[in-house]
């Protein structure tokens, strides 16, 4: 193993993209090293995500067998394989969280951890490339049986972005080493043709897409083009039955409609946005702009149909799946927070093709929302699902159930090191350039480049972006589409330009320069489409970029589960810096029962004796309809809502994000 060390302990801030000279693009990823969080809102969770949760992952994995797999691989301990067949993966998840996260903060003892686990897997990795521990161990020897479940070349694509993540921010060449290995024996054994020995090559694909987006990356990284050959072949090979004839269920594995023919989601949420990830990757390198058309198409389907309003992904606990075109269940959607991290990949890559606005509106969705609300605000504790309501007296009997609670780990671990390395390497998606251009798509305190950035979003709509350099510059900053009215204020004047929008200054500047923007953070209420059921009659909350939710833990005399609340009553804002880190909650009227009535019969006859009360409840006992429920009087109350991605944080208890109106 060759190991290169950094010469410097610069920092190195993450560029988990980085397509090469000749791709096809609009937009370009600023270089590793111009852009860096400095403060606010991302900062502080960048700061406990670094110092606990990073650095605490190698106990974490330690204690589940993550390790002890790969000393088993290595011949250095004896025994049989703990944990899921894809335990490999959240030990490379981790290493990735680990290298970003040395190049925003760097720090010896993150060197140390890399070094210690990287030299691990090269010992594990056998001599023609082949590494995976856990099927090391149980497969005795046998390779690739069953594809469709082992995620072989799941782990090889999660450690491929490991290896990349390592010597983009380090230096140390000790992973890559492992990496280019590992692809040079897939390169030999899947695709068309023969093998080095005369064999034909094996055409299957794995379960579990995101080799696909590592073979590019690793490509990127190394120049050596059979990398992006065998993952466009992976891409195009995808819904041409593969799977089906293996035994697999298509619609779940992705691989029903080849990649280029799909006009939806399907499936898996999570292999389904990695799929959809890793074809942008190729569309990119390739300039196939059939493939990059066709993911085009199928992300604004998803967001159309298939997606929570907090951005979350994956309707069904069923396999983890997308359901049917608007199939979004309040309390029992899924919306894994892995799917969310995919997400927000696919919508980057596409942000980076085709620099449309809208894909950074998805992202900014996606990352306080769907995203952020998967971990505690100290961390440390995850979600793997994200429902947008929780009932009172919730089940806690299901695995990964939000009842419980967050949680420290999962024996399904997919989910918190993604979040360790969606956070360390957050960096990498605020901003874009051009040719004489830099464009500000997600707005944080932050030096991006020749600007920097203050401001105190996402509670605060103001931004000041100042220049810092002298000369010529075409500064875009996008308006959120959520934002009505934007006033930006500039050395040329006032502008007010359109939501939904890259607003762009072209012009000479002088280092100091600055300008002003300010967001429209007004409240609203949303309704959902007719065609989602689970929301009809009710309304969601959105201040700015946030989706709130009312939680039990703000609310005095009723429950959530019995709130109404009125369609056009005021929504009053506070600000409560010592609140959830500091938030900004919102107070709306509404009207709820002193105590909930259970009756022997939970339904009634709407033309009853008696009639209804003002916000439609029974208002005397219905005896043709055999009811034996007291008639409950409604009392006015005053509902709090804080932001979606922080309940919890004062323990698990009824929540909900959509509230049913007031008739």
């Amino acid at each position: 193993m060759t190991t290169t060390l950094a010469t410097d302990s610069r920092a190195h801030t993450a560029t988990p993209v980085l397509p090469t000279a000749d791709a096809h693009l609009t937009l370009r990823p600023l270089p590793t090293g111009d852009a860096r969080i400095t403060g606010g809102f991302w900062a502080l969770r960048q700061e406990r995500n670094g110092r606990d949760a990073v650095r605490g992952g190698y106990a974490l994995l330690e204690a589940a067998g993550n390790f002890r797999n790969l000393r088993i691989a290595a011949g250095l301990e004896e025994g049989d394989a703990t944990g899921p067949i894809f335990m490999d993966s959240d030990v490379t998840k981790w290493l990735e969280a680990v290298a970003w996260e040395y190049g925003r903060a760097p720090a010896e003892d993150l060197l140390e951890l890399q070094r210690e686990v990287t030299a691990l897997y090269a010992q594990a990795q056998a001599d023609d490339g082949y590494l995976d521990s856990v099927q090391q161990i149980r497969g005795k020897g046998e390779r690739y049986t069953d594809l469709k479940w082992s995620h072989e070349m799941y782990c090889a694509g999660h450690l491929y972005q490991a290896a990349v993540a390592q010597h983009r921010a380090t230096g140390d060449t000790g992973l890559l080493d492992v990496a280019i290995k590992n692809a040079d024996h897939l390169v030999r054994t899947f695709g068309d043709g023969t093998a080095p020995d005369g064999t034909p090559k094996t055409r299957d694909v794995d379960g579990h897409p995101v080799v696909e987006m590592g073979l590019v990356e690793l490509y990127r990284e190394t120049g050596n083009r059979e990398y992006l050959d065998l993952a466009h072949w992976f891409v195009d090979a995808r819904g041409t039955g593969i799977i089906e004839r293996a035994g697999g269920e298509p619609t779940y594995f992705s691989d029903r409609v080849p990649s280029r023919q799909a006009t939806t989601v399907e499936g898996h949420a999570v292999r389904a946005v990695y799929l959809a990830a890793g074809a942008v990757d190729v569309a990119i390198e390739t300039g196939d702009t059939e493939l990059l058309t066709a993911s085009e198409t199928q992300f604004a389907d998803m967001m159309a149909t298939k997606a929570f309003i907090t951005g979350g992904l994956g309707a069904r606990w069923d396999w983890e799946a997308f359901g049917d075109p608007y199939e979004l269940p309040t309390d029992r959607g899924y919306a894994e927070t892995c799917a969310a991290i995919g997400g927000i990949q696919w919508a980057w890559r596409l942000l980076l093709a085709t620099g449309k606005p809208v894909y950074a509106d998805a992202i900014e969705r996606l990352l306080y929302n769907a995203f952020l609300a998967g971990v505690s605000l100290a961390g440390t504790e995850y979600f793997y699902v994200n429902p947008l309501q929780q009932r009172d007296h919730a089940h806690q009997d299901e695995n990964r159930s939000p009842a419980h609670g967050r949680r420290g780990w999962f024996d399904c671990a997919c989910c918190p090191p993604n979040i360790m390395r969606t956070f360390a390497s957050l960096d990498g998606y605020l901003a874009t350039a051009t040719d004489g251009g830099l464009q500000l798509h997600q707005y944080a305190t932050a030096s991006l480049g020749p600007v920097d950035v203050e401001t105190g979003y996402p509670h605060d709509g103001r931004v000041v972006v100042t220049v810092t350099e002298d000369g010529p510059l075409a500064l875009g900053l996008r308006i959120p589409s959520w934002s009505d009215t934007t006033t930006v204020q500039g050395p040329d004047g006032t502008a007010s330009p359109t939501a939904g929008t890259l607003h762009v200054i072209d012009r000479e500047w002088t280092a100091g320069d600055t300008v002003e923007l300010v967001f429209d953070t007004t409240p609203h209420r949303y309704v959902a489409d007719a065609r989602i059921d689970a929301a009809r009659g009710q309304v969601a909350i959105e201040r700015g970029p946030l989706v709130y939710a009312v939680e039990q833990a703000d609310q005095q005399g009723f429950t959530v589960d019995d709130l109404t609340v009125d369609a056009d009553a005021p929504i009053t804002e506070e600000r409560q810096d010592g609140l959830l880190d500091g938030v900004v909650t919102l107070r709306v009227a509404g009207h709820a029962p002193a105590e909930h009535a259970q009756a022997a019969w939970p339904y009634r006859r709407l033309d009853g004796p008696g009639g209804t009360d003002h916000a439609g409840a029974a208002t005397s006992v219905d005896d043709a309809a055999g009811s034996t429920a007291a008639a409950t009087r409604l009392q006015d109350v005053t509902a709090t809502a804080v932001p979606y991605y922080a309940w919890a944080n004062r323990g698990a208890a009824p929540m909900r994000v959509w509230l049913p109106l007031a008739r």
